[in-house]
């Protein structure tokens, strides 16, 4: 990223409490909001991760959700995962060393293995054309979840102090802003290069659950689209375009 000119990040709202900042966002856009925003949410009640799971945010953490609006198709808008991805990718670089930050499909920001940070995208028809889009964003900061599903860090493991949840966003927003402007210019190939050079477990064996089937294989790449290429034990290949996939442990 270096050698890019100076990005305009949108306004950052700071919300003391919010049930949560994505639908807060829904709310927003639903009213017909036209501007682009981040929302964050110091205390979120009632916070939501993919599949409709619960997110712990948990005080000094950070929970925010972008919310623009799109002309891009609703299959070529949810690329948008992987630039968010990124961008909480340099975000984490901020404070941690390079080596330990990884990303796993399809949108796991991790450290040194474990789970650090969810991304939550939704979507629907903004009332103004296109596509309003809620980017939601959670980061383990100052703490992991106490009843995490899967085993989770903060970047405090690392930091004796971690950054405010304003810092972040603010890092965050930024990194986002850059991201943003090489999928527009560059195209999603740019997105899945640079996601790529981070990618947890490609060329590994992984099992991916696909609501009523699992499926195992071998993580070979990214299509195109953002698919993950799964490659079967009998050779053939299956392009995995939802579901949770797991690494050993991760």
């Amino acid at each position: 990223m270096t050698g890019v000119s100076p990005v305009t990040v949108p306004p950052i709202v700071v919300l003391d409490e919010i049930d949560s900042t994505n639908a807060e966002a829904r709310r927003r856009a639903d009213a017909g909001e036209a501007g682009t925003m981040w929302l964050v949410g110091l205390r979120q009640t009632a916070g939501r991760g993919r599949r409709g799971r619960a997110w712990e945010t948990g005080e000094g953490n950070l929970a925010a959700t972008l919310l623009f609006r799109t002309d891009r198709p609703p299959a070529e808008a949810a690329q948008v995962s992987f630039v968010a991805a990124l961008a909480v990718a340099d975000l984490l670089a901020r404070y941690v060393p390079s080596h330990l930050i990884s990303l796993k499909w399809p949108n796991d920001p991790l450290l040194a293995g474990l789970k650090v940070s969810g991304i939550l995208v939704e979507s629907g028809a903004s009332p103004l054309g296109g596509l309003w889009l809620a980017v939601g964003v959670g980061v383990n900061l100052k703490r992991k979840p106490i009843d995490a599903e899967r085993p989770a860090t903060a970047i405090a493991t690392y930091l004796e102090t971690p950054p405010s949840p304003q810092e972040a966003a603010e890092v965050l927003a930024e990194a986002f802003e850059r991201w943003l402007r090489t999928w527009d210019v560059l195209g999603f190939p740019a997105i899945a290069d640079a996601w790529t050079a981070r990618a947890h477990g490609l060329g590994e064996p992984c099992v991916a659950r696909l609501g009523h089937e699992t499926v195992e294989g071998i993580a070979e790449a990214l299509d195109a689209d953002g698919a993950l290429r799964l490659r079967l034990a009998d050779g053939s290949l299956r392009r995995i375009t939802a579901g949770d996939v797991f690494f050993g442990g991760a």
